[in-house]
């Protein structure tokens, strides 16, 4: 008999999801331009996880919009967060 082994399972998918995640994202950072880098890499990262979001919910079976829309604000606050305090540090400039 198997027995599930949710743990190991989770920390795996994690893990390989957001390998996954982050590879577009890092695509438009090798691949643009210096002058439109920032802004770009912001919206491939914003579409990656209304992408992500709205997949997941599918899967779930759930309604997609609202999970992607959850997730991309989520997203987008947590990316404006670090920015700001990024910013408060002196690490980078906003």
């Amino acid at each position: 008999m198997h027995l599930a082994r949710p743990v190991q399972a989770g920390g795996g998918y994690s893990a390989v999801s957001c390998t996954i995640g982050a590879l577009l994202p890092l695509l438009a950072v090798l691949l643009a331009p210096a002058a439109v880098r920032v802004p770009l890499v912001i919206g491939v990262a914003l579409a990656c996880l209304a992408g992500s979001g709205a997949l997941g919910a599918v899967v779930g079976g759930a309604p997609a919009g609202r999970a992607a829309l959850r997730v991309t604000v989520g997203g987008g606050l947590a990316m404006a967060a670090t920015a700001a305090i990024g910013a408060l540090v002196g690490a980078t400039s906003i």
